[in-house]
């Protein structure tokens, strides 16, 4: 089982990687969405934000409006480091239960297309 703190650094070069995403795909493929990433093992839920301009940093701190996440995603903290890696396959973590996302069903093209 990962630690917090490596839970913090994968979705903080998840980050990164969103970062490096050429114009022409963010502007295709990327809406305004509020995110929820809970890690099942640790029992804690980082909060972030994907925009246009790129994916905000995630924190443990619950957005102050109260409005709830458009995205939510539930992974193990090993898991999320093999995604975030490029180790574990997104479909197949879904397709087997890995990785819970509960979203439309146009976020989670758009989604597919971006990790």
């Amino acid at each position: 089982m990962a630690s917090v703190d490596e839970c913090r650094a994968a979705l903080d070069k998840l980050g990164e990687q969103f970062g490096d995403l050429d114009q022409e795909t963010r502007t295709k493929h990327v809406v305004n969405r509020r995110l929820s990433c809970h890690i099942t093992d640790l029992d804690v839920t980082f909060h972030g934000r994907v925009h246009q301009d790129g994916l905000d940093p995630f924190t443990e701190t619950a957005p102050a409006d109260g409005r709830s996440a458009e995205v939510r995603i539930r992974i193990s903290s090993d898991d999320l480091l093999s995604m975030v890696n490029g180790e574990l396959d997104m479909a197949r973590a879904l397709l087997s239960g890995r990785v819970k996302i509960d979203a439309s069903l146009g976020d989670l093209l758009r989604l597919r297309k971006l990790l």
